[in-house]
């Protein structure tokens, strides 16, 4: 019991630890320090993560990789645009 609650805390903690930057990129739109490889391997081995989470069954590593989905992906898209306007 104890190792869930301490899967489900690890899971809020990195989940969300994404949402500043998210917040920051989306608002001002520069992705200047920001690397296109690591963010298109990280979003790609989130989706991975949540693959394998629904073939466990488990709700933490499910929905943990889909709010990080979310917050990787609207990086990643503002990333991309960035680098084709240049």
């Amino acid at each position: 019991m104890i190792f869930k609650i301490i899967g489900i805390l690890a899971a809020i903690l990195t989940t969300f630890s994404f949402l500043p930057q998210a917040i920051k990129t989306i608002k001002t739109q520069n992705t200047e320090g920001l690397s296109l490889g690591m963010y298109s391997i990280f979003t790609t081995g989130v989706l991975f993560w949540i693959i394998y989470g629904f073939h466990l069954r488990d709700i933490a590593i499910i929905s943990a990789n889909i709010v990080t989905f979310i917050f990787a992906v609207s990086i990643l898209i503002v990333l991309i645009k960035n680098t084709l306007k240049k």
